[in-house]
């Protein structure tokens, strides 16, 4: 069964805890969840993405709930849009290393599909015992900014309300955005009061200094000046609502075709051995999926469905022992030569109709030994990250169980650019399983001890071993993953359909007529 999530999600959502909301209220200033509530159109689906970003690190200084940030994609006056909300309960909203790289996914989603932005800032600026962390790199705080200025000039909307702090070279993100708000009582500043009398001697007051009156009658920094919270996202609300209404499928909408069969049971497919067919049944629409090349390579099932009434392309691991042409029993899970051919084949075809794709991953990885060798494996398999790497057409990735090793990659993993990846509770992520993967650490331990002229018994060997592989296995646990930003949620399997409703909703708001093209195939 799949891992119930609810409890500890419910507890990453209070961000600094009860107390820290108290003094953000005691401000007359609502949490970032608390905005996001009030800027969406009630009775839309709300698709956070990132909530477990930083679990269980930066436990030295007392963690960082969701990095200090929350980003998702939700409507806003009948407008889709990618909104990033600092969340000043966790830290006073600073930014760790986790903040940035949760933010900078959060852009590049948005530029991909050409969704608007809308930022609700409310950030002490850089965590700095963490600065040499946050501030320097490509992948680091001012790729942020740099992102504001290309998006601006690529004619993607953004929008910036300023509803508390924002100090210090985060200053420059609202002001590269398009529109900027902001409210009684906020702070815009490249330094505080504090800093300035340290740095050059000036006593000065935060108002004086960069309150939004200041901001509004003398800098002219700011567009629209508000009393409160409530009366910014009221305008930003109406401002918002002047952009154009998408062409992308509605993404609260009840789709066309839809599956009568949502509701079943997802139990079967958690379990090691099942068609991926029936599970494809539950997440498609009621309609039929035209199978390519059934009949060969088998243990990968690619074909043509429809989700939310739209063409889209299928490339999922089958789990189940399947026969080959020869008669060779073929495992479940495993990409075998001619599967990885097939599928490689069938993402040329997608790309040539210009038609998404959705990967569903439940894969062991690549089948080994001297036959799979001599036939091309890797050669195969070359030829199918070949094709996912350069195609032109949307991808998005669902994983249900095992992502290991080279299979993560040739079914389009976070390195290969899907626009989404999520994952079931059920997720595994490493290089290999943790059996395979104990053993061969525990042998690579075992003769580093005896260099040292020390020959282990075999309760100590056993010990070992536990003790790897106890270690290994907290790596593959999905929300270590999903900490990292390596998936964008973890979410459970009857919420499946509509998280990709609303990933491909996104992904097809725009193409940019790309050509497709690969380098050289291995023949």
């Amino acid at each position: 069964m799949p891992i119930d999530l609810n409890a500890e999600e419910a507890r990453i959502r209070l961000g600094g805890g009860s107390k820290a909301i108290d003094r953000q209220h005691e401000k007359n200033r609502l949490t970032a969840r608390e905005r996001i509530s009030k800027l969406l159109d009630p009775d839309k689906h709300w698709f956070e993405l990132g909530l477990w970003a930083a679990w269980n690190m930066y436990s030295e200084w007392g963690g960082a709930p969701s990095a200090g940030v929350v980003t998702g994609v939700g409507t806003v006056s009948g407008r889709q849009v990618m909104v990033i909300a600092n969340d000043a309960t966790v830290k006073a909203g600073a930014f760790f290393p986790m903040t940035c790289k949760k933010v900078l996914r959060a852009q590049r989603i948005a530029h991909e599909n050409r969704l608007p932005l809308v930022y609700l800032v409310d950030s002490a600026g850089v965590f700095l015992p963490l600065q040499d962390e946050v501030f320097p790199d490509e992948d680091d705080f001012g790729r942020i900014f740099r992102n504001n200025a290309v998006m601006s000039a690529e004619g993607i909307p953004q929008f910036a309300a300023i509803m508390g702090n924002c100090v210090a070279g985060g200053g420059y993100l609202p002001v590269l955005c398009d529109t900027l708000l902001m409210t009684e009582g906020s702070g815009l500043y490249l330094a505080g009061p504090a800093l300035v009398k340290a740095a050059i001697g000036q006593v000065v007051d935060s108002e004086n200094l960069g309150g939004a009156k200041m901001h509004a009658a003398i800098s002219g920094t700011i567009d629209y000046r508000e009393p409160n919270d409530e009366a910014c996202i009221e305008r930003l609300r109406r401002l918002v609502g002047m952009l154009p209404v998408s062409t992308g499928l509605a993404p609260c909408a009840v789709a066309p075709g839809v599956n009568p069969r949502l509701n079943e049971e997802f139990t079967p497919f958690t379990q090691n051995d099942y068609d991926v067919r029936e599970l494809l049944k539950l997440l498609l629409d009621d309609a039929p999926f035209d199978e390519y090349k059934a009949d060969y390579g088998k243990t990968l099932v690619c074909g043509f469905g429809k989700l939310g009434g739209k063409a889209v392309g299928i490339v999922a691991n089958q789990k189940q022992r399947v026969k080959s042409a020869d008669g060779q029993i073929q495992f479940g899970g495993v990409i075998y030569v001619e599967s990885a051919d097939k599928a490689a084949r069938f993402v040329m075809d997608c790309n040539q109709l210009r038609v998404p794709i959705l990967f569903v991953q439940n894969v062991n990885g690549f089948m080994v030994g001297k036959e799979s060798e001599q036939h091309g494996i890797i050669r195969a398999g070359a030829k199918l990250v070949n094709a996912i790497s350069n195609s032109v057409v949307p991808k998005l990735t669902l994983i249900t169980g095992g992502s290991y090793g080279a299979g993560n990659y040739a079914l389009c993993g976070k390195a290969f650019d899907p626009r989404f990846i999520v994952a079931w509770p059920t997720a595994k992520y490493a290089v290999m399983g943790g059996d395979q993967a104990a053993s061969t650490l525990l042998d690579i331990q075992v003769q580093a001890l005896k260099r040292t002229g020390k020959e282990p018994e075999a309760g100590e060997l056993a010990e070992l071993r536990d003790k790897v592989k106890a270690s290994y296995e907290e790596q593959t646990d999905v929300r270590y993953a999903a900490a990292r930003l390596w998936v964008d949620a973890i979410i459970q399997p009857e919420d499946t359909r509509q998280a990709l409703l609303t990933a491909l909703s996104v992904a097809t708001r725009f193409d940019d007529g790309r050509a497709f093209k690969t380098g050289v195939f291995q023949v």
